[in-house]
């Protein structure tokens, strides 16, 4: 093949139906599956539109049964040929070129493959950090392929929806001050400016609100984030979310506009209706009731008061509620699927332990009356729990006591959640909820401060405002998240734009006037000059992504994703850097860390 010209392809291979008989084409892409029947010979061709089916014919001439026999998995080639219709017996209805075939005329190899580390498969089951290694075979895969390009619709969904609702797409810097937002910083040294550093934004927050002063009124942005985090469950170091700020809203403004963004985004990307507004718990309700602030409501299994603890001989029980804490129980249907073997209650009780439970109490419901577990101390009182908690045979009452109610809370839910997934309760579909209320700040007890439950810009719901450092635990903010399917999607609040009572609530997180000075100055400097009232929210696009895609981790749904000891396979990053570079930026590298 010269290097200077190739066969280029008129139609991709997705593109072709019968109603393209008889037309000469070209197909570009990589060899998929390659069968060969002696004087014929198959091969399907595919590219990221689909795979169309590629026949060398036993009167085809030497020269091009030759080419087709030296060919292998993911070569790359072109071929010209004449579609024409499969008979009506051998059509693939799988496939949506299955009505044809293209006769080949002509191939060219354009490049070779070497051996494959892994097939190339529809999903690919080989170990993740083999395909992190090779991502560029890993993504032409159909699944991964059909992952990025639904990425793709989402996002020119969401950017469609802003053009025509009149929000301005702003970038804003991506080297900025080191300020505390919550997670460790990424810093940058400075070659010009010998020991000093920049930052790489946790995400836009004081630019944003920059943005609204400038008086640019609704802004969005698809931004790139950074946190500098220890490996640990689904994050990664870098991450993609939707921010969004609006000038002269109140929260009920924020959350409207999002259900719209999201009922248009669903319905044109994935055909999907959904409620034309979400359902509303307060922090409170979802605790209390689902042992998490971000609740999965595809499926019930509600946690409730157990109030039969109150002056009962079970000891935990009783101390756990002398010292202000609670007991709150959830019914466990009996399943065909999961026998409630005391094996398996050993682990509800270590995932309810994770979240500090002491332990998990349990009774079981046999023959109309409870038996096993706690079931002793409650024997006489078998008749009113069967009829307060609405069990029935074969059932079990999961029970957790502790001395502080959000514990107790977190340590069922977990339960809840395992049962959920080990039952086979949760319910096909999109279940989003606004959760709000929630508290303002939360107390730091290893360093003995509160600190923002948020981050520190946050408005104080009205009635707290006078008296805030009375009781900041009392504290409700203006704050609102967005969940779905069990994860936390997006989380925002009403700003503070009144410098006096920004100055507050840094004194509340332990923020003197000069330390808030030093680090958030330029912020309070531009809040002298009339700052508007404004909110917004950020949406994360790794997870809304994730979650329409029905998969279990965000690396499943971005190109070139770090793995889980935060680091690339691929091109073997973080690296070591030439010491010159380490010599133009001033630094040394301590040999003892």
């Amino acid at each position: 093949m010269s290097e200077e010209a190739f066969l280029q392809r008129t139609v991709t291979c997705g593109q072709l139906s019968a109603a393209d008989e008889g037309r000469t084409v070209v197909l570009n892409g990589w060899v998929h599956r390659d069968r060969n029947h002696g004087a014929l010979h198959f091969i399907n061709l595919r590219d990221r539109y689909g795979i169309t089916q590629v026949v060398v014919d036993d009167d085809a001439s030497g020269a091009l049964q030759e080419t087709a026999s030296q060919l292998k998995l993911e070569y790359c080639i072109a071929v010209r040929g004449i579609v024409r219709r499969r008979p009506q017996d051998m059509v693939n209805h799988d496939m949506a070129t299955g009505e044809i075939e293209v006769k080949a005329e002509h191939i060219d190899v354009l490049s070779r493959c070497d051996v494959l580390p892994f097939m190339i498969e529809d999903e690919n089951n080989a170990k993740e950090d083999l395909r992190l290694k090779y991502r560029y075979l890993d993504l032409r895969g159909r699944g991964m392929t059909d992952r990025i390009v639904l990425r793709h619709r989402i996002v020119k969904a969401i950017r469609e929806y802003f053009y025509r609702t009149d929000f301005l797409e702003i970038e804003t810097p991506t080297l900025i001050r080191s300020t505390p937002e919550g997670a460790r910083d990424f810093l940058v040294p400075s070659r010009i400016y010998p020991g000093k550093f920049f930052a790489l934004p946790q995400s836009p927050q004081l630019y944003k609100q920059l943005l609204m002063v400038s008086g640019m009124d609704k802004y969005f942005q698809i931004a790139r984030c950074y946190r500098d985090e220890d490996p640990r469950g689904d994050r990664q170091l870098e991450f993609t979310q939707l921010d969004i700020e609006m000038s002269y809203v109140q929260r009920d403004d924020v959350l409207a506009l999002v259900e719209d963004l999201f009922n248009d985004v669903f319905r044109k990307v994935l055909d999907v209706e959904l409620p034309r507004h979400f359902r509303r718990l307060t922090y409170h309700d979802a605790m209390n009731t689902y042992g998490s602030d971000k609740p999965d409501l595809r499926f019930g299994l509600e946690m409730k008061d157990f109030t039969f603890a109150e002056g009962c001989a079970f000891n935990a029980f009783t101390e756990a509620l002398s010292a202000g804490g609670a007991v709150k129980y959830l019914v466990a249907p009996a399943s065909d699927r999961q026998e409630f073997t005391r094996k398996y209650i050993t682990s509800l009780e270590d995932a309810a332990k994770v979240y500090g439970a002491h332990g998990l109490a349990w009774m079981k419901v046999q023959d109309g009356t409870i038996s096993g577990g706690v079931s002793k101390f409650f024997a006489d009182k078998a008749g009113e729990i069967i009829e307060a908690t609405g069990v029935h045979d074969g059932d079990m009452i999961l029970i957790v006591a502790h001395e502080n109610w959000k514990k107790c809370c977190n340590s069922l839910g977990a339960v809840r959640n395992r049962l959920g997934a080990d039952l086979g309760l949760i319910q096909d579909g999109f279940a989003f909820c606004w959760i709000i209320d929630f508290p303002l700040f939360e107390y730091n007890e290893d360093e003995g401060h509160w600190e923002a439950a948020h981050h520190m810009f946050s408005m104080p719901q009205a009635e707290y405002i006078d008296t805030l450092e009375e009781d900041p635990g009392a504290v409700k903010g203006d704050l609102y998240d967005l969940v779905l399917n069990g994860y936390e999607l997006a989380s925002g609040s009403i700003r503070i734009h009144d410098i006096e009572l920004q100055k507050r609530i840094f004194r509340i997180c332990n923020f003197s006037d000069e330390k808030a000075q030093e680090r958030f100055g330029f912020l309070l400097d531009a809040f002298r000059f009339s700052p508007p009232p404004h909110g917004g929210i950020a949406p994360g696009i790794d997870r809304l992504c994730m979650i329409v895609s029905n998969v279990n981790t965000i690396r499943e749904v971005i190109a070139f994703p770090k793995n889980t000891a935060a680091a690339s396979p691929m091109d073997d990053c973080p690296a070591e850097v030439e010491p010159i570079q380490l010599k133009e930026l001033g630094l040394k590298i301590d040999a003892a860390k």
